[in-house]
């Protein structure tokens, strides 16, 4: 889920206060991504309660895909022109939102609102705080090495997605209303968010410009390379999708775990080994990438499927931590690649098309497994969707070897 960013707009002098804006964004950033998985590991505790079934939960997940591309489109790319606070903290407000929802009620259509808010308020978070960040540190340390921004950037945004599962957990655990306590956490801290970053120095002068959705494109020169990059984005999210929705119940049940703490271990595993394996790879050539890739999403979700099959949970979640490795460069291959064959001036098109079919592959992988799930058991969805994944991984191979 990294974003990348042309060079802002950029005020002449570093500062100290660019440099505590930094960090405020960063953790901000991080916040936020941690609050889109908060219901990843109560997922089960909504099922007892309220009976519903696996599809049940995973439209609910779906509903947050939905939100997050709708965002990207229509607000995504606004901070560039309106300034990057005038995004962020109406952003901030809607995860607000969203957590007041969550504390409403667990009925289902509640929780599918809850969820759509969530998304949107995410989709204009990612990029803009990722934007944010890079004019932050290019002020505070002008001429340095984009380095330590590419490595906050990525342990704010995809750890943070390991991390609200993890917390979420815990509190889901050993605090009380397990239902209640993890968003009533998160929002407080929300709100302290918005204050730091109000604080924080505006980076972006404003440009008057009429309002456009952000252009979709997948014509970019090399039509198969883009379609290689667009399918190896699609297996990577398919990957966190199925983690962050259908796993932590797999957990209570197929593995017989019902522990809050390890679904939110899971969740947490799985996005730590991608953000790790992003910041390590980040030097390795494209083609060494992208076999890191697809070496580690096949090997992963087979090992996930012996877990399964086996009953074992220490082999589900190995199999999940190299799943997640193999996602996380897989997909951050796609955004070199996709970055690299396109045009300056058409890069954001570029990318959010990336985005787009990405954010499909977050969904529809999830929705069908939960549909099969009515009919079949779930080892054997998981053995079908691992076939599926690793026809997909060969395609993502050979359509690269074809790309110029």
């Amino acid at each position: 889920m990294s974003v990348l960013v042309d060079s802002p707009v950029t005020q002449p002098a570093s500062s100290t206060r660019h440099g505590r804006g930094f960090w405020t964004v960063a953790a901000t950033f991080l916040l936020a991504m941690a609050y889109s998985t908060v219901p990843a590991p109560l997922f089960p505790l909504y099922v007892a309660r309220e009976g519903f079934s696996t599809f049940d939960i995973t439209v609910v997940f779906a509903a947050f895909a939905i939100g997050v591309v709708v965002s990207l489109v229509l607000a995504g790319h606004l901070s560039d022109r309106v300034g990057r606070k005038t995004v962020l903290l109406p952003a901030l407000g809607l995860e607000i939102v969203s957590a007041l929802l969550f504390l409403t009620g667990t009925a289902l259509p509640v929780l599918v609102v809850a969820r759509v808010v969530n998304g949107l308020g995410v989709g204009m978070i990612a990029a803009t705080a990722t934007a944010y960040l890079h004019d932050l540190h290019a002020q505070h340390r002008p001429g340095a090495s984009p380095r330590r921004f590419e490595i906050v950037s990525t342990a704010a945004n995809i750890g943070g997605l390991g991390v609200g599962a993890l917390v979420a957990g815990v509190l889901a655990q050993y605090a009380p209303a397990p239902l209640s306590t993890p968003y009533a956490v998160l929002a407080v801290l929300l709100v302290v968010a918005v204050i730091a970053v109000a604080l924080t120095p505006e980076t972006v002068d404003r440009r008057p410009a009429p309002y456009r959705p952000q252009r979709i494109s997948a014509d970019h020169g090399d039509r198969r390379g883009y379609l290689a990059a667009a399918t190896g984005a699609v297996s990577s999210f398919a990957v966190f999708g199925v983690f962050t929705s259908v796993s932590p119940g797999f957990v209570a049940g197929e593995l017989h775990h019902p522990s809050r703490t390890l679904a939110g271990l899971v969740v947490f595993t799985v996005f730590g080994g991608a953000a790790l394996a992003q910041t390590v790879t980040g030097s390795l050539p494209l083609p060494v990438r992208r076999v890191v890739g697809l070496g580690g999403q096949a090997i992963g979700v087979l090992l996930v499927v012996a877990g399964m099959d086996a009953t074992s949970f220490p082999l589900f979640l190995v199999g999940g931590a190299i799943a997640g490795v193999g996602a996380g460069v897989q997909f951050k291959a796609s955004i070199g690649a996709v970055a690299a064959m396109a045009a300056p001036e058409k890069r954001g098109e570029a990318l959010a098309s990336l985005f787009f079919v990405a954010y499909a592959g977050l969904s529809v992988p999830s929705l069908a497994i939960g549909l099969a799930t009515r009919y079949l058991a779930p080892t054997t969805v998981m053995t079908w969707f691992a076939g599926a994944m690793l026809v997909l991984l060969a395609g993502v191979a050979a359509l690269s070897r074809r790309a110029r």
